[in-house]
């Protein structure tokens, strides 16, 4: 595996809800500045394992690493101030704040308070519609509103990785294309991104490099490009040729 110092890696990571296992001896990295994807269906284990690399989940065994330090070893919001932030599935915004006091808490973590308002305007200019809605509650956007909400509140903790939790769980056609145009445009910008989503069609057309996970495990790995044209991908998870 590489040995850059801004490495993601987790190496036979296990995860278990009490007496059940739910990730099994999982091994993945994310190095600087790709976009590298984990698809399969729902309850595939997906969501847990990005839970633990944010912290909030602990693994029974195995490491999780950052550069040098060991996330494993680290509370959630130490995790953060590393530049790790997570846009979780659901969303989970606040629905009585505004738009922006929902930014803002992205960034609470943040010592570099001048910067804010510029990358408020990066987070608009990503998604236009949200500065329209600056001052409505959050509870009142559409769902697909409330996603580019979520991904931009990540956004505003100014990350060195982006983790983004199923973003287009529950959105029309029209408004998934919007977010993975935003996706590919902030892969193009050099975020690194790790990317768990269904939509593997999607997904793979954005990565660089995918896993797919089944059943707690990691089954296939390689470059999105392999994995779109493997058959069994094609065939489980593409809709047939």
């Amino acid at each position: 595996m590489s040995t850059d110092a801004a490495t993601l890696r987790l190496e036979q990571v296990s995860i278990f809800y009490g007496a059940i296992q739910a990730v099994k001896s999982v091994s993945l990295e994310v190095r600087e500045h790709e976009l590298v994807t984990v698809v399969g269906a729902n309850g595939a284990g997906k969501t847990t394992t990005l839970r633990t690399i944010s912290g909030i989940f602990r693994p029974k065994s195995g490491t999780i690493t950052y550069g040098p330090h060991d996330l494993t070893k680290l509370d959630a919001h130490e995790i953060v101030a590393l530049g790790i932030a997570q846009s979780p599935e659901g969303r989970q915004i606040f629905g009585s704040l505004t738009v922006r006091d929902n930014l803002k808490l992205g960034a609470t973590r943040r010592k570099d308070r001048h910067e804010l308002d510029a990358d408020m305007e990066h987070v608009f200019s990503l998604f236009p519609v949200l500065k329209e809605r600056i001052t409505q509650p959050g509870g009142t956007l559409s769902g697909g509103e409330q996603q580019m909400l979520a991904i931009g509140r990540a956004l505003m903790a100014k990350p060195k990785v982006l983790l983004l939790d199923e973003p287009s769980l529950g959105l029309a056609p029209l408004m998934v294309g919007r977010i993975f145009d935003v996706i590919a445009r902030l892969k193009s910008e050099g975020v690194t991104i790790l990317l768990v989503e269904q939509n593997a069609r999607k997904a793979l057309d954005v990565a660089d490099r995918a896993y797919v996970m089944e059943t707690g495990q990691i089954t296939l790995s390689g470059t999105a490009k392999e994995l779109a044209s493997n058959p069994r991908i094609v065939e489980a998870y593409l809709g047939g040729s």
